[in-house]
């Protein structure tokens, strides 16, 4: 079966959440995700919304997830020891150098990938995927390119695993020159359905056993040099979903889940805009027995005088002015539930707003992303980093890292989220120790090594040759011992040199008051 083929077939059960990522991209970002006829000639209208909350929400929990998955400072993932499977224990000086090669190793990657697009690309596939669910990217060696859900289809097994994908893009046919047959001018396919300047081009991907291989190909004719393979756990294939059901082959996305609320928006913000727009429009009726002409009010200027009655001049009113103040006040709860479902932090509009109530708002948002990150991290971060130390690796950029002895570790996502509870958790804990029970419980019953050590892991700092061992604080203090020893002893031979001076001082003294006592003695004697 050729890839048109099997593409033309499993688009048949995507249909359905196309059709969903199509409305949820009517209601936030209508340019997102388009239908099967994306390709069609002439200009495409889009249809814009009635509101933007929908937009704004899209692309803030998008750039949210972006610098949480891949954090523009700092490391989002960690090269370590393996201990489970290392039987050799390794010296202390062995390890530190280790830890400083991993890290090095860790830096060039992080440096590639600033220097790359590859993060333009990942927000792109994230908006798709808090829209529609789904995205696929493919990591080639020009960067990341993203597929839309109306651009590939897929098949998984009964795990979820992968077992096949075909994705479907169109290109110029100058482009191929060479590689398929010529066509005759102003000539259509029957098969494709475009013209001789364009050409539809069909990736099959299929998994064989632990392996990935895939080619290219036009009007069923497979492309020279379009063949690859790869590792499975280093596949460039990525198939990201946010959320998953069990036994759906396709994600749901965010959009998806309060599709309801959006969908009440938009029909309350089209109804209050235009209701507003008539009920701003001015329109005066004269009375058709009145002796004042409806040409005269027309020509009359600012302050003018003119010759009538008030009672036969009147104001059209639309009177709905408590209807539009309850539809204005639904539209602030349903904003409020769609802004808390896409971390959109609203502080207290107050002027004693704290720093400590913004900190806590945002560390409330912030735990939402429990259930979003725990797909990501799986899905994409680390089939990702397989990738980028697979190919590293191949060019030499890197050095080669053992299997079973080097475990890379994601710090970033769901794991991030961790470590910033443990330090707030452990903070507390101290606080609320030394608050209730004195300081001095602190120094008595917690280890400050061991707390200065978690206090770092918790934050993601590393802490080797920051924190002092326990040796070398011993050490430190012999040493601090001997020199207050030496001082002391130095203080203490000081004095006896200066007592033994004072002494001779006096002696010398008594000398020159007696000159010669012994003389004086025998004198005294004979005189007796």
């Amino acid at each position: 079966m050729s890839a048109k083929q099997r593409y033309d077939k499993l688009t048949s059960d995507r249909s359905q959440f196309l059709d969903v990522a199509k409305e949820a991209s009517r209601l936030t970002l209508p340019y997102l995700v388009k239908g099967e006829d994306e390709y069609s000639s002439g200009a495409r209208v889009l249809r814009t919304p009635w509101q933007s909350v929908g937009a704004k929400a899209v692309v803030t929990l998008a750039s949210k997830l972006m610098l949480a998955l891949l954090p523009t400072q700092g490391s989002w993932f960690k090269l370590q020891l393996d201990e489970a499977s290392v039987k050799e224990n390794f010296p202390p000086e062995v390890r530190s150098e280790l830890d400083l090669s991993f890290s090095k190793i860790e830096r060039m990657v992080n440096e590639s990938i600033a220097a790359s697009s590859d993060r333009v690309v990942v927000h792109q596939a994230l908006k798709h995927l808090v829209v529609a669910g789904n995205a696929l990217i493919f990591m080639g060696k020009e960067g990341l390119k993203l597929y839309p859900i109306n651009r590939y289809a897929v098949e998984r097994d009964g795990n979820g695993n992968i077992i096949e994908i075909v994705t479907k893009e169109r290109v110029n046919r100058d482009l191929l020159t060479g590689l398929i047959p010529e066509r005759q001018p102003n000539s259509v396919s029957a098969q494709t359905g475009v013209g001789d300047n364009e050409v539809n081009i069909y990736t099959h991907v299929k998994r064989v056993g632990a392996t990935m291989i895939w080619h290219q190909e036009v009007d069923d004719v497979i492309l020279p040099k379009s063949t690859g393979k790869a590792p499975i756990d280093s596949t460039p294939w990525l198939v990201l979903r946010m959320n998953y059901v069990d036994g759906e082959v396709y994600g749901r996305g965010r959009v998806e889940e309060f599709l309801g609320d959006l969908k009440s928006l938009e029909a309350l913000s089209q109804a209050l805009v235009e209701g507003s727009a008539a009920a701003a429009k001015v329109i005066f009726t004269v009375n058709p027995s009145s002796t004042t002409k409806p040409a005269t009010l027309e020509r009359a200027s600012n302050g003018a005088i003119v010759t009538g009655r008030p009672d036969d001049i009147g104001v059209v009113q639309v009177g709905k002015t408590a209807d539009f103040k309850t539809a204005y006040e639904m539209m602030l709860q349903l904003e409020k539930r769609i802004s808390d479902g896409f971390l959109i932090m609203q502080v207290r509009n107050s002027e004693r707003t704290t720093a400590e109530e913004v900190r806590m708002t945002q560390m409330e948002l912030e735990a939402q992303l429990g259930g979003l990150f725990s797909m990501l991290t799986v899905e994409f971060l680390v089939p990702y980093l397989n990738r980028k130390m697979s190919v590293f690796q191949k060019t030499g950029e890197i050095p080669k890292i053992p299997k079973g002895i080097v475990k890379p570790t994601i710090v970033a996502g769901l794991n991030a989220l961790g470590r910033g509870q443990d330090a707030e958790q452990l903070t507390m804990f101290i606080t609320t120790l030394a608050q209730t029970m004195g300081p001095e419980a602190i120094a008595q019953f917690i280890s400050q090594d061991e707390y200065i050590k978690r206090l770092a892991a918790s934050q993601g700092i590393d802490y080797l040759g920051l924190i002092k061992s326990q040796e070398q604080i011993q050490g430190e203090m012999q040493q601090q011992q001997q020199q207050a020893q030496q001082m002391e002893l130095t203080k203490q031979a000081s004095k006896i040199s200066e007592l033994g001076m004072q002494q001779q001082q006096i002696q010398d003294g008594q000398n020159e008051t007696n000159p010669n006592p012994e003389g004086q003695a025998a004198a005294a004697a004979n005189s007796g």
